[in-house]
């Protein structure tokens, strides 16, 4: 390989307390958090969309929020986010009984889970956002980090204005691909078992009725995977993502002319604008939560969450999963928190981005040093937020 030598002056533009490196549901909610805990908080987000997979990749299926027998696990932002989505009605997967008061066996026969518009979402996320204080730089990614003493000190940025330096005291990885992590240094790791191709889209009836066509890759126990291609992806790298959206792109202009040839009036109205991915790379963090880990209480537990794909299952996320030993000031959430592949599926999904987040934001703004954290502050702090943090409670 060829290289060449940049001499760079990098301008340092912004300063904050807490910086959050991803604008998905995870990144939402650490923001939301930091914020609220007083934290001067600057948001980045590499589209024009906050919300992730959850806007831009059409994947929006608010997954359950309790355990499929009436009981709700996830709290706090994660249940704020989700009555959110649905302000202004659902687009389906509406459970009457949770938003109206039901009884708990009212609850059990349909769980805590919602499709919501994603354009809508996004909106009223960013207006939530606002309202709080954070700052959103969208059309921004971080390319580099300085460290110094085993913390970041300075994310390097690059968007329309060109490349700047954020000063900044703790870090949130929110990117979904622990893309700052590696950056700093972090102990990071793949997923084995790679990516299969997910080729999404809405489109349109005779009535103007706005449709999820879920096609490869399923986030809904109702729907089953099909395999679009034989290829599978890691996902990490640019050429192969490349791939993965012509390969989707030809897939869902395949489905279309079915679909045409059968009804003239068919129109797709929405394609995704950033890769389908799922499970890429993580932090190898203090502890890999694992399957093995259903019901199993932890003393540093920052929230619950149940599996999306059966009733019963409920994990508690121990803080330990949210940073690693090699950075001190960087804390992760969303789908490259530390989890072992076993688990990965059903932790990478938008309840556990909300709850993980939460817990990020919350010890971003209190600390710049995880290891060394009090947890029981951090427990505190996140009980009088309405977050319950065991499954006993």
């Amino acid at each position: 390989m060829n290289y060449i030598n940049e001499s760079l002056k990098t301008p340092v533009a912004k300063k904050c307390d807490v910086l959050v490196a991803g604008g998905g549901f995870a990144g939402i909610a650490a923001a939301l958090a930091a914020a609220r805990g007083g934290a001067k908080t600057i948001l980045l987000e590499k589209q024009f969309l906050l919300g992730g997979l959850g806007t831009c990749g059409l994947v929006t299926i608010y997954l359950p929020i309790c355990d499929g027998f009436g009981n709700q696990v996830s709290f706090g932002i994660a249940e704020e986010l989700l009555r959110l989505s649905v302000k202004h009605g659902a687009d389906a997967k509406y459970p009457k009984a949770w938003f109206e008061g039901g009884t708990k066996e009212e609850k059990a026969q349909k769980r805590f889970e919602v499709q919501y518009n994603p354009y809508i979402f996004a909106i009223l996320a960013e207006k939530l956002l606002l309202k709080e204080g954070v700052e959103i730089m969208y059309g921004t990614s971080a390319c580099s980090v300085v460290s110094e003493s085993g913390k970041i000190k300075n994310v390097i940025v690059e968007n329309k204005s060109g490349r700047s330096a954020i000063d900044v005291k703790s870090v949130a990885d929110c990117t979904g691909d622990a893309d700052v992590a590696k950056l700093a240094g972090a102990k990071c790791a793949l997923y084995s078992g790679k990516n299969i191709l997910a080729a999404w889209y809405y489109w349109a009836d005779k009535n103007s009725n706005f449709n999820l066509k879920i096609r490869g890759a399923a986030d809904d126990a109702e729907n089953p995977v099909e395999k679009l291609v034989d290829k599978t992806f890691e996902a990490v790298e640019n050429d192969e993502i490349c791939e993965m959206v012509e390969l989707s792109h030809s897939s869902i202009y395949s489905d279309f002319l079915k679909k045409r040839a059968a009804d003239e009036s068919f129109i797709i109205n929405s394609l995704a604008t950033i890769p389908q991915v799922r499970m890429t790379r993580r932090l190898v963090g203090e502890y890999d939560l694992d399957i093995s880990d259903d019901h199993k209480k932890f003393d540093d537990s920052v929230g619950m969450f149940s599996s999306w794909r059966k009733r019963g299952p409920v994990f508690e996320i121990p803080f330990r999963s949210l940073y690693g030993k090699e950075v001190k000031n960087l804390v992760v959430a969303g789908r490259c928190f530390s989890v072992a592949d076993n688990l990965w599926d059903l932790s990478r999904v938008i309840p556990v981005c909300s709850v993980s987040g939460e817990a990020a934001g919350t010890a971003a703004a209190m600390s710049d040093d995880f290891a060394n954290l009090n947890v029981s502050d951090l427990q505190k702090k996140l009980v009088e937020n309405g977050v319950k943090l065991h499954l006993d409670e």
